[in-house]
This record gives C-alpha cells, sequence and structure tokens, in this order.
C-alpha cells in the first residue's frame, strides 16, 4: 500500500514548479502518493512564500492546525521560501515539524524526509543542472524553469536571500524537457525565472552563451508546439530585440507580465530597481506599437517608505497611460534581511490604504471598461480545466479566462469561442468551431 502525501503550496508560479518536482521526487524514490486529503497523509509538506508578512504567518497557523488533525505517525515539512530564512527557527516556534528544506534545495527532499530535524536552507546550493523525475500536476500545459535565485537588489525583496544567486538552466536541458512534455500531449509550455529575459546571464557550467530571446527562438522549433508563455520579464531587460521577437513570433502567447511597482521615478530609484518611469512608458509604447493585441499585467507596491502623494499620483499616472489588463497591488510589507527593512520614512497606515483603495478602484473600472468591449468577440481558447456546472474553461492567446458549456471531451482542445457574457474576471462564449 503506498504512503500518502498532501502538499500545500502558497505563493508564486516558481513555487507549484518546486512543488511539482518534489512529489516527482517522493513518488520515485519512495513510493508516495498525492492526497487532498490533509488527515490521512503520512507526510504533510507546506511549500511557503516569505515575498509578504501575510503569508508568513499563516504558515504557523496552518502548522497549528495541520498537527492537530494529522495523525500521530505523520511527519511535516516545511519547504520554500520562509524555509530558507527561517530556518531552523521554525524548529523553535513549531517543534512538531520533522525537517526544514530552503527553496534552492528542492533535490533534496528524499534525503532530508530521513532525516530527523534535520535544516537544508543553503542558498549556494545548485540545482540548475539537476535532473528531476516528471511530474506534472496538469498533462495539458507544463511549468518549466529556465533559471534559479536572483541577481537583483530590490531594497524591498527577500528572494535573494532564499533563492540565491541568479544561474541559468543550459538551453539544451529546457528544449529536452519542453520536447519530453510536448511528446506526452501537452501544447503550452510555461516558462520560470525571477527575471526570464535576463537568461544566459551565468551558467553554472561551460555552455554556449544564449540570450532570452534566443531560447525562443529556438523552442519555438518543437513541433506541435502551440504556445510559449512566460514570467516575470524585468523591465530593464526589455529591449528592442526581445520586444520584437515577442511580437513576430506566433508561438509566444500576447500577454506581458511588467511588474511597474511603482510610477515614480523617486521610488523606482529608492527601491533599485534599475529603469524610471519614462523607461517603462516607452518600453510599453514599444510593445503596443509592436504588437497591439497585446494584454500587459503588472505587480504594484504602494506606501513604499518616503512614497509622497506626488510620489503615488506618478503611479496613477501610469495606470492610467497603460491601462493594465491586470494588476497584483499591495501595502509595501518590510521583510527581512532588505535594505527598505531600515528605512524610518514610514508611510501611515491610513494613507497606505486609502492609495491601495484608489488604485484597486481605478484598476476596476479600467478592467470594467475594457470587459464591456469583449462582447461578440471571437477567440481561440485552449481549454484546460474541467469546471463545475458542466463548463470547461481556458485561456486565449491574450490570457482572457474563458469558459463554455462543455465536458472533459474539450480538454486539451483549440477552439474558436464567441463571446456572449461578461465577468470581471471570467468571460462565457458559445463555441462556433
Amino acid at each position: 500500500m503506498s504512503k500518502k502525501l498532501f502538499i500545500e503550496t502558497l505563493g508564486c508560479a516558481m513555487n507549484s514548479r518546486d512543488s511539482e518536482h518534489m512529489i516527482a521526487q517522493l513518488k520515485e524514490k519512495e513510493g508516495y502518493e498525492t492526497t487532498d486529503d490533509m488527515p490521512s497523509a503520512d507526510l504533510i509538506l507546506i511549500n511557503t512564500c516569505s515575498v509578504r508578512e501575510k503569508p508568513v504567518s499563516k504558515l504557523f497557523s496552518e502548522l497549528g492546525v495541520f498537527n492537530k488533525k494529522k495523525k500521530e505517525s505523520a511527519k511535516i515539512g516545511v519547504c520554500g521560501c520562509t524555509a530558507s530564512h527561517l530556518g531552523d527557527e521554525i524548529l523553535k516556534r513549531a517543534p512538531y515539524v520533522s525537517f526544514v528544506l530552503g527553496a534552492r534545495n528542492v533535490s533534496r527532499i528524499a534525503e532530508v524526509l530521513h532525516k530527523d530535524k534535520a535544516v537544508e536552507v543553503d542558498i549556494n546550493y545548485d540545482e540548475s543542472e539537476f535532473a528531476f523525475d516528471d511530474y506534472r500536476t496538469s498533462p495539458y500545459k507544463a511549468y518549466i524553469n529556465i533559471s534559479i535565485g536572483c541577481d537583483k537588489s530590490c531594497t524591498f525583496c527577500i528572494v535573494p536571500k532564499t533563492r540565491g544567486d541568479e544561474i541559468s538552466i543550459p538551453d539544451e536541458l529546457i528544449i529536452r524537457e519542453a520536447q519530453k512534455v510536448v511528446d506526452s500531449g501537452a501544447k503550452e509550455i510555461f516558462l520560470l525565472g525571477q527575471n526570464v529575459n535576463n537568461y544566459g546571464r551565468r551558467f553554472s557550467g561551460e555552455h554556449e552563451k544564449v540570450n532570452f530571446t534566443e531560447l525562443l527562438r529556438r523552442l519555438s522549433k518543437i513541433e506541435k508546439l502551440e504556445r510559449i508563455r512566460f514570467t516575470s520579464p524585468h523591465p530593464f531587460h526589455m529591449d528592442d530585440e526581445f520586444i520584437e521577437e515577442f511580437a513576430k513570433n506566433p508561438k509566444i502567447c500576447k500577454s506581458m507580465h511588467m511588474p511597474l511597482q511603482s510610477g515614480s521615478t523617486k521610488v523606482l530609484k529608492d527601491m533599485k530597481r534599475g529603469y524610471s518611469k519614462e523607461w517603462f512608458l516607452n518600453r510599453v509604447e514599444k510593445l503596443r506599437a509592436e504588437c497591439p493585441e497585446v494584454s500587459i499585467s503588472t505587480d504594484i507596491i504602494v506606501a513604499f517608505p518616503g512614497e509622497s502623494d506626488t510620489d503615488f499620483e506618478d503611479t496613477i499616472d501610469v495606470m492610467k497611460q497603460v491601462e493594465f489588463d491586470q494588476i497584483f497591488s499591495f501595502k509595501y510589507s518590510p521583510r527581512p534581511e532588505t535594505e527598505a527593512e531600515s528605512f524610518t520614512n514610514v508611510v501611515d497606515e491610513d494613507i497606505a490604504s486609502m492609495r491601495l483603495t484608489t488604485l484597486q478602484d481605478l484598476n476596476t473600472k479600467i478592467i470594467d471598461d475594457k470587459n464591456a468591449t469583449q462582447l461578440g468577440r471571437t477567440y481561440k481558447v485552449y481549454f484546460e480545466a474541467l469546471n463545475r456546472d458542466y463548463f470547461v474553461s481556458g485561456r486565449t492567446d491574450n490570457n482572457l479566462v474563458v469558459k463554455v458549456k462543455g465536458s472533459d471531451e474539450l480538454l486539451g482542445q483549440f477552439r474558436d469561442v464567441k463571446i456572449t457574457s461578461i465577468g470581471r474576471t471570467i468571460l462565457t462564449g458559445e463555441i462556433v468551431a
């Protein structure tokens, strides 16, 4: 009888891929099978996020719940970014935890499982050429890491302290993995890295120097691969060659995530983002000139230390000029081991809340106005999820989520869909071809 693994994943797409890697190793090396029923599990893993304070707080509340409900013999492991920066502090605060595994040590999961109270959090550990066993949560698309770590020094961000220096994965390994998932039936790949368009800056061994644009070209040559997505490109590295390839390559999905963080050049300098408001707007202008159908999403932090009313108005100005198709917005949250943690010019909490509300209200209006134009349009949709009430959902090339009445026979298929009903996050349609 197989052992049961329950895993909860918090945070970003890279964490989701790390969870898939851990599942693969535990299935292959230890005979585990996944379960959604935590109390029946023999091993419980929490793959954590530390980008903001809230997920860290959630970790310890979740651990307490799991410890009360798990069966007596079950082990609990804490993995991911919070594991990297808290290390053995997790064992002190939650002594019932069996082991701690950092975000840069995913390949060691089968090893630490057998070491009671193990703490493996070396952010210099190099997994860039490790051959993980294969496991994907979806047969229709695949996440593929193209780099690990981050070399940026953004003053608000803890990621370089939890994932280490940036190392690119050799392109031949990426292409081999992409070919493998396409051969298994997937038609879409999703490339992952902290700064994907900085790909090729550093490899751990002697490899051909290939930049991100060239990697996209090479991946596009894979037959039966229909769509390529990626996240997140850094605005600083969005050169003309990259934008032009994005626009003209039919296999690259016309959806771009451009993390703005702030519309104020002064705040961007304080954040050490490496670009200005003017540069960001110039890149958007270039992108839309080359690819008018592109959808653009972004990340925005309000109330960064020292942000004035004028600085915030700069962010609102960028919002109005760009009209993002989606934003992920947060109040600034000080993180340990970051430069901004020591900044003393903190923005008042009431002002921060007001700014976030203003920003989100503007975004809601922009989204509603854009969605109102979708009625009656026809899009090619790649279906990948079976929903409740006999609906099947998928995404358009430019990342709109669309659902139609249908069965699992649509999964993994492309269909032309005419939009018949508008929702803020999901569009409803009917298949026309």
